[in-house]
């Protein structure tokens, strides 16, 4: 990979029951998650997504980047910026900043839309 080059992009389109699996498998049963009806009692659009999921889609771009091996990928951190929605296509992209001595730094983003639920996500892949 080199400087400026575009990873490629992941789309995934989470269905509504995606937040009540996740929540079995995380633990988090906050009910903003699994109840839409309180979700929008307490102000939000819908039910949301848990934002670890948003991070584990981040991941899986950053890993298909590197081969599709999970011991490429030294370093990730996201910044949790938006809500996201069951049922939206999540799409993560990303450019490469920089590629030398066997270590590529990438830029990620998660968005549904033009609502970019993870930003500034910065990836480290050797």
């Amino acid at each position: 990979m080199n400087e400026g080059d575009q990873i490629p992009e992941l789309r995934v389109t989470p269905d509504k029951y995606l937040p009540h699996r996740y929540a079995g498998a995380s633990g988090d049963f906050n009910p903003i998650h699994i109840d839409k009806e309180f979700a929008t009692a307490v102000g939000l659009p819908s039910n949301i997504l848990h934002g670890l999921y948003g991070m584990a889609q981040v991941a899986r771009a950053v890993q298909a980047a590197a081969g599709g091996d999970p011991r490429r990928v030294r370093r990730l951190s996201v910044q949790f910026r938006g809500m996201g929605l069951p049922e939206q296509e999540i799409v993560v992209s990303g450019t490469v900043r920089s590629a030398r001595d066997g270590t590529t730094v990438l830029d990620v983003e998660a968005a549904q839309g033009n609502k970019r639920i993870i930003r500034n996500a910065e990836a480290e892949i050797a």
